[in-house]
């Protein structure tokens, strides 16, 4: 599996994936999502690409203290054979690069079985309160 940047002509299989993962949420476009990250200076999307297919997927970025994950994504077929560890580990080495010194992900608290793999990659619970508003 090769990780790069998501090229532009994967952008459609790449959102069917997080439909699939059960990612999207109706208030969020995930097509706007993905090209915001790829034009951000502090933000890209990765892709792990087997052969023709895609395999993985996360959006990564950045505020120049703290990275963040989000929609880390593998294909039904592919799971449970390290692709998103690897996908991870990928996008901590796009933030060391970057000199960010901290990751975070934020997953839904009912998703356990995301806990479940984050945990495995040696993440925690942090001690905060995450807390938003709309601003469309």
């Amino acid at each position: 599996m090769v990780i790069d940047v998501l090229a532009g002509a994967n952008v459609e299989t790449a959102v069917g994936l997080w439909h699939e993962a059960g990612l999207t949420r109706p208030w969020n476009d995930p097509v706007e999502d993905l090209q915001r990250a790829l034009a951000g200076p502090s933000s890209t999307v990765l892709a792990g690409v087997e052969g023709d297919e895609l395999a993985v997927i996360a959006m990564v970025g950045h505020d120049g203290h703290r990275g963040w994950v989000y929609y880390l994504a593998v294909r039904a077929g592919a799971r449970g054979h390290g692709r998103g560890t690897a996908m991870m580990r990928a996008c901590e080495a796009w933030l060391v690069e970057r000199g960010v010194p901290k990751i975070n992900v934020m997953v839904r608290a009912d998703n356990a079985g995301a806990c479940a793999f984050y945990a495995a990659l040696g993440y925690s619970v942090g001690d905060v309160t995450v807390m938003s508003r709309s601003l469309r």
